[in-house]
């Protein structure tokens, strides 16, 4: 089962469900403002992505953030600041049988989807 991980007024986020609908590829759609984010989730994310791919640091959520918040980034403080802020991870998560992608391009869907 595929499950995409995101937020639903996400343009990216748009972008590939309308690529996953049009290639008719049945797929879960998870949105972490409504359906929330758990630290098992996270974790799982960071296991097979890392937290540097995960933390959208050119968000404005990030722009946002204090500069004591953004510096000594860990991966145990990366990802604390995605649980308290699910709209610092960069968007969509696509979670597969063959694995994890980050963030939304037709070439990776096709290649990886196809």
């Amino acid at each position: 089962m595929i499950k995409l991980y995101g937020i639903q007024q996400c343009d990216t986020v748009k972008k590939a469900r309308k690529w996953l609908d049009q290639h008719g590829i049945t797929y879960q759609f998870h949105d972490f403002r409504t359906d929330g984010l758990t630290v098992a989730m996270l974790e799982e994310f960071v296991e097979q992505a890392s937290w540097e791919t995960l933390l959208n640091q050119r968000s404005t959520s990030w722009r946002q953030l204090s500069g004591e918040q953004k510096s000594d980034l860990s991966q145990t403080k990366a990802v604390s600041l995605m649980l308290e802020t699910p709209t610092l991870i960069k968007r969509p998560v696509l979670q597969s049988d063959t694995g994890l992608m980050v963030g939304f391009s037709t070439a990776n869907y096709d290649k990886l989807l196809r």
